[in-house]
Formats: C-alpha cells, structure tokens, sequence
C-alpha cells in the first residue's frame, strides 16, 4: 500500500505491469520478480528489445534537449514510469533551469517514487492519473499548478500509447490533449510496432497477463496521432535514427520503436 493525498492505493505485485518490466529492461531495481520473468519472455521473443529500450530512452533525451532548445519551458509527460536518472526535469533544467515539469503515470509505484525524488513545492511534480481520461489530467491541480496552459507546452507521450486499445479511443486521446495546448507546443511520441518483424505475437503475449496489453501499430497507424502538428524533421522514424547525436548500435535497423516530434502551429 502506498498513500496518495492520504488515501490508501493498492499496489498490485501479483501481476507484470509495463513501468517496471520497462525498468528491468534498462537495468533498473524498481521491479519485482513477477516484471523480471515478464522481461525475460519479452526478450525470448524479441531479442532486440535490450536495445529497443536504450535506444527509446535516448530519443527521450534528445527530443527534451530539442524542445527547450526551441524555447519551450514547460513539459507535461504522461506515462513517465519509474525514475531513472537522468529524468525528464534533469535533461531539460541542465539546459534550462527554470524549466518546469509535470510527471504523470498511473501506478502507485511510480508516483511514490516521483515524491521520494521530486519537491511538490517546485518547478517538478508528479501525479497518479490515467492517460484514458486526458481532462482529469490537464485539469488536475497539481497540473495546473505547475503547467501554464496559455504557455507552450511540450507533451510527452512516450512509449505508451501502444498500451491503450483501439476501443479506449487513442486518437481521442490525444485530440483532447492536443486541444489543450496553445500554439508553439510540441508532442513529443514514441510508440512500439510490429512492421519491422515477421511476428510478434509472443511478444505482445507477455503483456496478456500484465496489468495492460501491448497493441502494436504500423508507420501509418502512429502517425495519425501527430493530426494538428508538424513534424519536425526528419519526420517519423525509428527512435535510434530520430537525429542521432552518436553511431547508432548495431541492430538497429530491428528496434520496434516509431518516434517523432511535432510543433503546434495554431
């Protein structure tokens, strides 16, 4: 159990979930023995996911380095899973101090960890809500309290989108959160596919028993999120190859990975 505004939340141990199965991927401790099993299926049946996760945490760094190099100074980043260092808010204030960011998962874990490292009373905070409901996010205090939406924004979602099903609506999602981003924002996506791969089956499988399904998607599918920006370039592409600032690894070419960086214009 772990509390959250003096509630009690129930921390479920029993089954895989996403964060930590992310986290035991990169190397992480924040994981139990249940995502570690989890982990190890996934890599049987998809080898290249060891540098699949590397290579999307770096594509992570690089677009918050892109943003406020643009001049944006606030980052709203759902899904955000366990710490590991550096973070969102250390990448971008060693560029920027005053950059301000809010934090968002849905699992109790996360968030107790995000208040274990985060001052609630500064530019960062964290909060548990779900990315199926976006207006309980942007309209969340603590969001408010850090985001000013009459600012631009940059909007992470970054790899998890492909844990929401068709029928939750992902472009609905999205729309709505779009829709409250003023001009000169960015979404900043990464999502996980199937197109570089015969079958992936088994691997989206280990997420059957987990607390939420992987559901791959193609090029075409993932850059429909980006309606209403304009990617910036080199457009849509595997995450390793999204402006490398060092040689990407060798077996590349196989990361399942789509990202992207758009900016809002109107």
């Amino acid at each position: 159990m772990t509390q959250d505004g003096g509630r009690a939340v129930h921390i479920d141990t029993s089954k895989p979930h996403p964060a930590r199965i992310y986290d035991y991927l990169l190397g992480g401790k924040d994981n139990y023995e249940v995502d570690q099993l989890a982990g190890d299926q996934l890599a049987a049946a998809a080898p290249e996911v060891w540098i699949s996760v590397r290579a999307n945490r770096a594509f992570l760094h690089r677009a918050v380095r892109h943003v406020i190099g643009s001049g944006v100074r606030q980052i709203l980043d759902i899904g955000t899973g366990l710490p590991t260092s550096p973070n969102v808010h250390e990448v971008a204030q060693e560029v920027a101090a005053d950059t301000r960011v809010a934090y968002v998962d849905n699992d109790p874990i996360v968030k107790a960890h995000g208040d274990a490292l985060l001052s609630r009373a500064g530019t960062t905070g964290i909060v548990l809500a779900d990315l199926r409901d976006p207006r309980s996010v942007v309209d969340h205090p603590e969001i408010r309290r850090i985001i000013d939406f009459d600012r631009p924004v940059a909007l992470f979602l970054v790899a998890v989108l492909h844990f929401v099903r068709d029928t939750e609506e992902p472009e609905r999602i999205v729309a709505t959160l779009r829709d409250a981003l003023p001009a000169g924002s960015f979404l900043v996506l990464s999502h996980a596919t199937g197109d570089f791969a015969d079958d992936r089956s088994e691997a989206e499988a280990v997420y059957d028993s987990a607390t939420a399904t992987m559901n791959l998607r193609s090029r075409d599918r993932i850059e429909r999120f980006f309606d209403g920006f304009e990617l910036v370039e080199p457009g849509l592409t595997q995450v390793p190859f999204w402006r490398p600032d060092t040689t990407p690894p060798p077996g590349s070419e196989a990361i399942g990975f789509y990202g992207g960086v758009a900016r809002k214009n109107a």
